[in-house]
């Protein structure tokens, strides 16, 4: 079984996706409001046994030109985080313009702007994810 779960990590709020037993598609799982990194490394880790995921694939924002910016800093520094809490691999996709794209399919699926916020994480979570399982380069981790 190849069960992955994607993460669109944010200061305020964490998108997630899971992909279905056989690793062939992804859907948006649930938007996590961030309450610090503690609390939402043990939630990701509850969802992560709930859902006997294999592998967690985080979206790693890099600029335009491929070059780490601050948040780049952030996502790396939770993702070692978590991957000393589980047992499972960690790795960085490339999530530039991940965002845009969510928005966009949520716009063209019809969705309200109002409702948009609440949904477009996991959705870019869910790209994310996708392409992972399509088999765009994944990164594993750097230890600092």
């Amino acid at each position: 079984m190849k069960r992955w779960l994607g993460i669109d990590w944010g200061k305020a709020r964490i998108g997630l996706a899971l992909s279905d037993p056989l690793g062939i598609t992804a859907q948006p799982l649930v938007v996590l409001k961030s309450d610090g990194i503690h609390t939402d490394i043990a939630a990701i880790g509850a969802l992560v046994n709930e859902h006997a995921v294999t592998l967690v694939v985080i979206g790693l924002p890099l600029n335009m030109n491929g070059t780490e910016s601050t948040t780049t800093e952030l996502v790396r520094h939770f993702a070692y985080k978590l991957s000393q809490r589980l047992t499972i691999p960690v790795v960085y996709i490339d999530e530039r313009l991940s965002s845009k794209q969510a928005e966009r399919a949520l716009i063209e699926g019809d969705v309200r702007r109002e409702n948009r916020k609440g949904k477009i994480d996991k959705v870019a979570a869910a790209l994310l994810l996708q392409s992972a399982l399509a088999g765009a380069p994944l990164t594993p981790l750097e230890t600092p």
